[in-house]
Parts: C-alpha cells; structure tokens; sequence
C-alpha cells in the first residue's frame, strides 16, 4: 500500500469517516502500468479530485463508482475495459463504526455498553442522574454524559454527532416521560435503530399519549423497535442486553431474524387499516 494511501485511512479510522481504499488490480494494454496503484476514497466529491489511479479517462468513472460502494457499506469488485485494454479493481470499504447511544444509565445499560464496545460500536450513555452517568459505571464507554435526556440528545447533535443511518439508539430510561422526551427528539431522525424498552401496556401507553397530545401520526412509531431486542427467553440484566444486542446486530448486518417488536407492528397496523375502512365505509353509505 502507498505510504500516502495508508496515512489517508488512518486519518479517516481517528475522524470516524466512511473510506474506501481502491486498488487496480489486473490490467491489459493501456492499463497495464496501473496495476497495484490504490487510492483513498471519499464518500462525498470534496477531496477526491487529486485522486489519481494511472487510468485516465476512466480515472473519474471509477472513483464514481467507488463512491456508490462506499454509501453502500459493501466491498465491489469493478471491471471496465474499452478497445485499447481493460482493467478492474477492487473496492475496500472501511465503514464509519457504528454509534450506539443509551438513554437511561441503569441495570440493563451497563452490560449493554459493554457488549456493545466488544461489538466494535461508539459508544454513549445518557442519564440525568449524575450518580449513574459516570465513567466508572461505564469505563468502556467513549462517552458518558449527565443531564436531561432531551436537551443532551439536541447537545449531541449539534456538537460533532450525526443522528443518521450509522446511529442506534436504545431507550432504556426508568419511566414513561423520559421515553417521551426522547422520541419526540428522535422520531424524525433517519436512525439505524430506535429501540425501546417496556412491557407492551408501557409501549402502547407512550404512544397513545404522544398521538394525542402532540398530534403525532401513528404510523410514525412503527419504526421504534419495541418490544426491544429479539426473544430469547432473556430475565436477568445482562441476558436482556444480548437480546437487544442481538437486535442491533440483525440490522446492522441485515440479518433474518425477527424481534419482539414486530408482532405489536403489525398489530398497530392492522388496527388502523381497520379503523380506516370502517371510516371508509361510514363515508360511502
């Protein structure tokens, strides 16, 4: 690997930025000379206009392309060929890890940052309680943060955090209006993962309550995950934290396996599909 390429992804590993590390890896007639050049690219434009592979014309199509496999989160192999030869590469991608934030410091949050940072994820714990969100509590933990739940999440999006599709968010709180606070900043997020945690009568009261009161569409809730985490028959703190783990995992690497939540999805569902044909029927008489 050229000393500038590997500078290039140690950089893009300590900034937490999705990289792809592009190598030429056969060529015949004009491309032949680029063989082993690589490069790193970007998932944005900005700073991949000094990119150069040896492969002229195609040199653009190519970083192009590298680009789409990046966004993807997924290696490519790529083959291009014209009349004065051909060539392909392959396309490493480094992803940004994956940022898990815990809304609540209790119980079932202490292993869960712990299996988690084992996974690999960011990770960053919530809770207004200062003696709970501390970092002996939570020594793997990248982040540990003490102040109400709403106005850290907003503090956390405006500082160097993005709430995007590399974000997982676990709800963990000790009661309903923390939930509360939590989703109606996080609804309108394009989050990985919103999971929460509850008994179904707890899960159903919440958004009812946040229907009624804040005119939130229901359907906007069927993409919390809650029931959390996938069942696995799960009682104590730490086996609850596989479960939802598990979960988090399943999405990241899009697994098949179904969680807890689903079933109530449906349900939720199908009780407004009812609602809305009986309204229906109501308007044709």
């Amino acid at each position: 690997m050229q000393k500038n390429s590997l500078n290039a992804l140690i950089e893009a590993i300590d900034n937490r930025e999705a990289v792809a590390l592009v190598t030429v890896t056969s060529g015949e007639g004009a491309f032949a000379q680029a063989v082993g050049r690589n490069a790193v690219v970007r998932s944005q434009l900005d700073g991949c206009q000094e990119v150069e592979l040896g492969l002229g014309n195609w040199n653009e199509p190519v970083l192009r392309d590298a680009r789409l496999a990046v966004a993807s989160k997924k290696h490519r192999h790529f083959s291009y060929e014209e009349v004065g030869g051909r060539f392909t590469v392959f396309v490493e991608v480094q992803p940004r890890p994956p940022h898990l934030i815990i809304a609540g410091a209790g119980h079932i949050a202490v292993p869960l940052a712990s299996i988690a940072k084992t996974c690999e994820f960011l990770v960053t714990v919530i809770d207004d309680r200062p003696q709970y969100a501390h970092k002996a509590r939570f020594p793997t933990a990248d982040g540990v943060v003490a102040g109400p739940f709403r106005q850290t999440l907003v503090d956390l999006r405006q500082g160097k955090e993005t709430f995007d599709n590399d974000t997982y968010v676990v709800l963990v709180t000790r009661g309903h209006q923390h939930d509360i606070d939590c989703l109606l900043e996080l609804l309108d997020d394009p989050l990985a993962y919103l999971g929460m945690i509850g008994s179904r009568r707890r899960i159903r009261a919440v958004f009812e309550l946040l229907e009624k009161e804040q005119s939130i569409p229901a359907s906007k809730f069927d993409r919390v995950r809650a029931p959390i985490g996938i069942d696995i028959g799960a009682i104590t703190p730490a086996e609850i934290a596989v479960c939802i783990m598990a979960e988090i995992i399943c999405i990241l690497r899009e697994g098949p396996l179904p969680g807890l939540s689903e079933q109530i999805q449906r349900e939720r569902i199908e009780r407004r599909n009812r609602a809305q044909a009986r309204v229906g029927e109501g308007g044709n008489g």
